[in-house]
């Protein structure tokens, strides 16, 4: 959606006028607005999503609740190239919002299935860049497909994958104890430091009294409003900011986007990584992932100056720190519901923490919009430099030291 927002045509077919019509800076201004409402749908069903999906996956199990997801999604990126206003559009970015929800939930229950306490962060950074590696190829090839295509086909091309996805899913997974390629020794290694399984269950809104999920929920409160800005608007602010020395337009995005992203992708596996091997040395939980979401936020904070240098080179470095440091970040908070829940809970507080960063990233989202066409990025841009930091102490305030639930 975002490389979409950039491309003249969709612009003034979402805003309802002809094909010839000049694009005056008010039409610019409430396309943007619209826009910021758009994804606000998006956000709004994402929120719900995360609560019921992590619910029902931990109920259905893994491959049955990502497996509807996956449908959901399709369905509705397929829908999307068939929308004429902004009215439609958000319904169908609503529905792939409720469809994307099942998505973290399931990741992060799975390894928790596959993957003993020590390497979840490792697991959850691999994982964590493996989503970027789609951002990656739609840089590369969605802007060729809008330009030689059209914006309606691009939906519809991605939209088809998804079903490609949900077949790869359903011949590759299965849950560790009933997986033939494991000996039973790698499966005693994988479960070795597993959360024990309580005798009685615990109900689903009392897992929201533990400190544990709220940690969880804070770190993503603070931080998935600011990835989202980065999805949806950073095309736009490269096309259309005034204060770089050079802008870019629909046709040379691939490069760009290409850096910003390989580097947020290694900075996901390094964090990951990183708390890992502060583990290994003899660190507690709390010591190692402390350590590490705190470097994490101080290397979000030069992106300030992002919106303020004249240099695109300059912008981009900063703003690929950034994104490497966010991904570090949630690499590091996925773990956390993975090592202090037991595995049957652990979709259930993905979707808790998940519902809290997607009502925080609904109110920033509908505010981007207007703030950016009225003020420009420089806002955005101070509110995502304090984010981390403001969350770090919040978590730490909460929580002085992690760890697992005594259930």
């Amino acid at each position: 959606m975002s490389f979409v927002m950039t491309d003249d045509n969709f612009k003034r077919e979402m805003l309802g006028v002809s094909s010839n019509t000049i694009l005056t800076s008010d039409l610019i201004a409430r396309f943007k607005e619209q826009m910021g409402l758009v994804d606000a749908a998006f956000k709004f069903l994402y929120a719900i999503g995360f609560l019921v999906s992590g619910w029902l996956i931990d109920k259905l199990g893994t491959r049955k609740g990502f497996s509807a997801g996956i449908i959901i999604w399709s369905i509705a990126g397929l829908l999307t190239g068939f929308v004429n206003s902004f009215a439609n559009l958000k319904i169908v970015r609503a529905l792939l919002g409720l469809g994307e929800s099942t998505n973290f939930p399931s990741a992060i229950k799975t390894t928790a299935e596959w993957f003993p306490k020590h390497e979840r962060s490792f697991a959850s950074g691999t994982l964590n860049a493996g989503s970027n590696i789609g951002v990656i190829i739609t840089a590369l090839t969605i802007p060729f497909i809008i330009i030689h295509y059209g914006w309606r086909t691009a939906f519809m091309i991605t939209g088809a994958l998804g079903f490609v996805v949900l077949i790869v899913w359903l011949m590759t997974y299965k849950k560790p104890e009933h997986s033939k390629k494991l000996s039973a020794e790698e499966l005693q290694f994988i479960q070795k430091d597993n959360q024990p399984t309580t005798q009685e269950n615990i109900p689903f809104f009392k897992l929201f009294r533990y400190k544990q999920a709220w940690i969880f929920a804070i770190g993503k409160f603070f931080a998935d409003p600011i990835w989202y800005f980065f999805l949806t608007w950073l095309p736009t602010f490269f096309n259309d900011n005034k204060m770089l020395d050079q802008k870019l337009q629909l046709s040379n995005f691939g490069l760009t986007f290409f850096i910003i992203y390989a580097v947020s992708d290694i900075g996901s596996i390094f964090f990951g990584w990183l708390a890992t091997q502060f583990m290994k040395r003899g660190w507690s939980e709390n010591k190692a992932r402390k350590t590490t979401l705190l470097i994490c936020a101080l290397c979000v904070t030069p992106i300030y100056f992002a919106s303020q240098t004249h240099s695109i080179n300059f912008a981009i470095g900063l703003i690929a720190l950034a994104t490497a440091a966010h991904q570090g970040w949630s690499a590091n908070m996925y773990a956390i519901p993975a090592n202090l829940f037991p595995s049957k809970y652990v979709a259930s507080v993905t979707g808790f923490g998940g519902t809290i960063g997607t009502i925080s990233g609904v109110i920033l989202a509908a505010s981007t919009g207007f703030i950016v066409a009225k003020f420009g990025y420089q806002p955005m841009f101070i509110i995502a430099s304090c984010s981390y930091l403001v969350g770090f102490i919040v978590i730490h305030l909460i929580m002085p030291k992690m760890k697992p639930i005594d259930a």
